[in-house]
């Protein structure tokens, strides 16, 4: 295995900014087509359900494979993989870009999520391999690189789209193309290690949590029978398998577990924040969507500049430090936005930097965690599943927050300091965030003793 030392200084600085820069344009393709759905939905006269292919698509090609390529990567060169992945990322987006008709532009965005999912899972498996002396650093650099990028993406898609036409959109992707170069050449050499992959189990894996994404995003009750089948399917071949897809003795590492499913309710407080805040500033104070984008951006700047910073309070004060000050800047900021919910828009946004800030912190602590935790041999596919868990937590969030949305005449609010007025059902949801990152810091906090070592969770590897 490659070590850190293989790398020069100042070649490992270009290369930690050269993936930052791939990672904006990998998130942002995710984040600029939501601003550019009606307009596309116009453009080919398509029903909403239709339409909504240009996300659901995208979401669910894009979280699976960002397991699978952190699967490959404990066998293939993350070179080799990075190589393909961003060549069909590109020509996803070329396609995309001259899509004669709905049915070509849907195969573009597929072909750009398989591409474009080994940026993410790769980008937090390359600081756990080549830089074990400054990971702490180098996942806080990416962690905030994407919450920039998530808050940047929706302001980008609507100015080009507005200025010019959604196919340009395409063109930010088909740019990437650039670094290949530059990728190739400072990335260090690897071989391809022994073992075999079980592709059966990645098969039914995949079509199961493509299922439970179907589901989540369409309500259609067909697919929980379907997740169901090849779940089980899933678990009678890792039984069998000689080397499954998904070791056991991995899920039973309870810091592992714990760690993953705390990554979890975070990001999923965080994206139901992100997805609920557009919402109420139409609903409440009736604002465009740059309007919107400016409420928002404050917390994307804030959280892309500091989180370099927590990046390097990892690496003094430890992942665990972190997680519980991520949890608690996460259910503080959710709890002022439930209080201030339909007071000025500056107030609402001031309140979302504060939960803004958790969510490098989130991502860099966690994932400096499972590093440390994981064996060498298990790094990708570990962090390949918790990456997939972040990508659903986004699903899920939007999905249950939608359905609550719908809700008519809630007149009880849950929150003693908040107005009360069309604004509570927003202040409720608000609320029940608060609940869920106060549930994720009990369940970290239970699992990983008050300023204890994770070096202590070694005992659980294999």
């Amino acid at each position: 295995m490659a070590s850190e030392e293989v790398l020069d200084p100042r070649k490992k600085k270009l290369l930690i900014r050269l993936i930052s820069i791939i990672l904006i344009f990998a998130v942002m393709n995710g984040t600029m087509f939501n601003v550019a759905v009606p307009d596309i939905q116009d453009y080919f006269g398509l029903a909403a359900s239709e339409v909504s292919w240009v996300l659901t698509g995208y979401i669910m090609v894009y979280a699976v494979g960002s397991l699978m390529y952190g699967k490959l990567a404990d066998y293939y060169p993350i070179k080799t993989l990075l190589t393909f992945g961003i060549t069909l990322f590109a020509a996803g987006a070329l396609l995309g870009f001259f899509s004669p008709n709905f049915g070509v532009l849907i195969l573009a965005r597929v072909l750009q999520a398989a591409g474009g999912a080994t940026i993410p899972a790769l980008a937090f498996i390359i600081p756990a391999r080549f830089f074990p002396n400054d990971r702490g650093k180098v996942f806080g650099v990416i962690s905030s690189t994407v919450a920039f990028a998530s808050g940047i993406g929706p302001i980008i898609g609507g100015i080009v789209g507005g200025a010019l036409d959604w196919r340009y959109l395409f063109l930010f992707s088909v740019a990437s193309m650039i670094a290949l170069p530059f990728l190739r050449s400072w990335l260090p050499e690897e071989k391809k290690r022994g073992g075999s992959i079980d592709f059966l189990g990645a098969f039914l894996f995949g079509i199961a949590i493509a299922s439970l994404l179907l589901f989540v995003t369409t309500g259609i009750l067909f697919f929980v029978g379907l997740f169901a089948a090849f779940a089980a399917f899933f678990v009678w071949r890792t039984i069998k398998a000689a080397d499954p897809f998904i070791r056991p003795a991995m899920l039973k590492n309870k810091h592992y577990t714990v760690t993953i499913f705390t990554s979890f309710l975070g990001t999923s407080t965080l994206f139901g924040l992100i997805f609920v805040i557009p919402i109420m500033m139409r609903e409440l104070y009736d604002m465009s969507t740059t309007g919107i984008g400016l409420v928002l951006f404050p917390g994307a700047m804030l959280a892309g500049f500091l989180g370099r910073l927590g990046g390097e309070l990892v690496d003094r004060r430890g992942g665990e430090y972190v997680v519980v000050l991520a949890l608690i800047l996460i259910g503080t900021g959710c709890f002022f936005i439930s209080t201030f919910a339909g007071y000025a828009p500056w107030v609402v946004s001031l309140s979302l930097m504060i939960a803004y800030l958790g969510f490098p912190l989130i991502q860099s602590s966690t994932a400096n965690i499972l590093s440390t935790i994981l064996p060498a041999e298990s790094t990708g596919v570990g962090i390949g599943l918790f990456n997939l868990m972040n990508f659903m937590a986004g699903a899920f969030s939007s999905a249950i927050f939608g359905a609550v949305l719908e809700l008519n005449n809630v007149t009880l609010s849950l929150n003693p300091f908040a107005q009360h007025g069309s604004n509570v059902i927003f202040s409720n949801l608000y609320v029940c965030l608060v609940f869920v990152a106060a549930a994720a810091l009990i369940m970290f906090k239970l699992t990983f003793r008050p300023l204890a070592s994770v070096q202590e969770a070694a005992v659980d590897r294999q």
